[in-house]
């Protein structure tokens, strides 16, 4: 029986490139390998012909001896000079693992270089305590923080002076194996040098083979004005030194907002509670408010109620994102007096019969109240 045009088996045409080539072997394995069917001969034929197809379409040599001379180009069982058999006789674990090589990370040679695997060093965190106004205005600080550097001893090695290095014997110096499984290859971290490609039979005695030594260093940091709590600023590359000339890791700051005696912080709003007296309450008057960057004068009406808000607009914060800047919001409490002495008593007593014997609402939302609990005792049913 005549052999089928490599071609058609694979449903490409004469120009296909070679990744469309590899796309269409892909699909036929994937549907014709025999542990997908078994005892099913023609899937198996079709699987054997597929692969013979594409094992000579994506030999450079072979393909150009296909393309001018036909099938006896390439089968020296047909005659001609040929480059070898048919691919009944190649692994197929190797050819599977070049074509599925971008799944799982490169095929046979995929692109993995020999030599130590670098590595990025780690993040670093940082927590920053400010008070709130340094939160709002933005500060400077010099912060000393722990971090690994390169050991002098070995410069960075981990070998003792007067050794070095050995390639790892497991991976080849690569950093990792492969382990079939069926037709799979996965790729795995190298279980004896852990990913590095290298063993150190005799480490350096300063790092202990590390090839870094733990120190500190200072750096200058600026917070910015409007930050608040868990808000992060990252240094690029103040981190920890990367590992066989890998890139440093990052340094992230960590703000956190300590309490302040008087404010609290609401977006970009800032809010106080102002005690004041009942008498200024009742007459009116004017207290003095502080603020974050000075004091403001506010004026209470006559009449005004305990857990009424005043707001004093553009004494808050501006948010560091971008934004108006907020306002002060401060709610006034009524404070009760304490400690009286008789005299007082006794003209808190005439203010009291006063205000009952005036007959007019001199407090509506005791009023409001009173006349409320009336009605509820009225509509009951007893």
């Amino acid at each position: 029986m005549a052999k089928r045009d490599y071609y058609e088996v694979l449903g490409v045409a004469q120009n296909a490139s070679e990744a469309d080539i590899k796309k269409a072997y892909r699909r036929l394995a994937m549907k014709y390998h025999p542990d997908r069917n078994p005892g099913d001969t023609d899937a198996e034929n079709r699987f054997k012909e597929a692969k013979e197809a594409y094992e000579t379409l994506t030999d450079a040599q072979k393909r150009a001896a296909y393309d001018q001379f036909g099938h006896a180009g390439v089968d020296p069982s047909m005659g001609g000079g040929g480059f070898g058999g048919g691919g009944q006789g190649a692994d197929f674990s190797d050819i599977f693992s070049d074509v599925f090589g971008d799944i799982f990370g490169g095929g046979r040679g995929g692109g993995r270089g020999a030599g130590p695997r670098a590595y990025r060093g780690a993040d670093l965190r940082y927590r920053m305590d400010v008070s709130l106004e340094e939160a709002v205005a933005g500060v400077e600080r010099d912060i000393r923080i722990p971090t690994q550097v390169r050991c002098t001893e070995c410069e960075g090695s981990g070998a003792a002076k007067g050794s070095e290095p050995e390639t790892c014997p497991t991976c080849g110096g690569h950093g990792d194996v492969r382990v079939q499984q069926g037709f799979f290859s996965i790729q795995q971290t190298c279980p004896r040098c852990s990913g590095t490609g290298q063993i150190i039979s005799d480490p350096c005695k300063k790092c202990g083979g590390a090839g870094t030594v733990p120190d500190h260093k200072t750096l200058h940091v600026r917070i910015p004005a409007g930050v608040d709590t868990g808000d992060r600023i990252r240094l690029s590359g103040e981190g920890e030194i990367g590992e066989k000339g890998g890139p440093p890791g990052d340094l992230y700051i960590e703000v956190a907002v300590k309490p302040h005696p008087i404010f609290t912080r609401d977006g970009a709003d800032l809010r106080c509670e102002i005690p004041i007296a009942f008498t200024t309450a009742a007459l009116g008057g004017e207290i003095e408010l502080p603020t974050l960057d000075g004091r403001v004068t506010l004026r209470v009406p006559a009449g005004t109620q305990s857990g009424k808000t005043f707001r004093v607009r553009g004494k808050g914060v501006k948010p560091v994102r971008g934004g108006g800047q907020g306002d002060l919001l401060c709610r006034v409490m009524i404070e009760t007096p304490v400690n009286l002495n008789a005299r007082q008593k006794e003209l808190l007593e005439e203010l009291a019969e006063t205000l009952e014997k005036g007959g007019e609402h001199h407090t509506p939302r005791g009023s409001s109240w009173v006349d409320s609990v009336k009605s509820f005792f009225e509509g009951m049913k007893f």
